[in-house]
């Protein structure tokens, strides 16, 4: 395949990420993911399980052109599809963090889920054992150190902030956090969590400017 290449695969601490060029016919995209996989890149693509997340840049695909390049990418057993996201649903899914945010207080226990379709600001506790599920944001004033799934809905752009952060687990669109020990910083101060190409990351709250320039909207239980 001597052709320009419209396929660009990058390597992220924890998978790949494939850059699909916008411009291309989708069956040349298609085709030429499938060579990619079987020819160029087989010592890359082989062996253990690889998370791999998809960009397709401003092109916009049908959820039937989705599966089939989730289809191309499974041909390979170790490839695990987290997400396939154009930029518009990037867009989408930033403006749906301005939405109102539902506030409660208490703790939640070993035991107690709570889902919301939004954003949650706890002024309280979240315990080992307790879960809290949001398509939006999820703010813990309190400990977090229970399970937080933040952009259940598939919004990599959700972040998971706590007065102290000490999880059993973060999830975040489709990414689960790795072992604590192995990321957390062990410093007091406020923290938040967030994906950095697909990648869960950890920094102060304090740097949360850097992603949220628009005002949050709160709105009382």
């Amino acid at each position: 395949m001597t052709e320009k290449q419209h396929i660009t695969i990058k390597g992220v601490k924890e998978g790949l990420v494939f850059l699909l060029d916008d411009r291309c016919e989708f069956s040349a995209l298609l085709d030429e993911l499938h060579y990619k996989l079987e020819k160029t890149h087989q010592q890359l693509l082989s062996g253990p399980l690889i998370h791999v997340h998809v960009k397709l840049g401003s092109r916009e695909t049908t959820e039937d052109e989705k599966d089939r390049i989730k289809s191309v990418l499974r041909q390979r057993g170790n490839l695990l599809v987290q997400s396939i996201q154009s930029e518009a649903e990037q867009e989408s899914a930033a403006n749906s963090n301005k939405q109102e945010m539902k506030v409660m207080s208490g703790i939640i226990r070993s035991g107690q889920v709570i889902t919301h379709d939004g954003s949650l600001l706890l002024l309280g506790d979240l315990h080992p054992g307790g879960s809290i599920i949001c398509t939006g944001d999820i703010y813990v004033m309190g400990t977090l150190a229970g399970m937080a799934h933040a952009g259940a809905e598939g919004n990599a752009d959700a972040i998971i902030a706590s007065s102290l952060l000490r999880p059993t687990q973060l999830r975040i669109a489709e990414v689960i956090s790795r072992p604590p020990e192995e990321w957390m910083t062990g410093d007091a101060a406020m923290e938040y969590a967030f994906l950095q190409e697909g990648v869960m990351q950890v920094d102060k709250t304090t740097q949360l400017f850097r992603m949220r320039k628009e005002p949050i909207v709160y709105k009382g239980v």
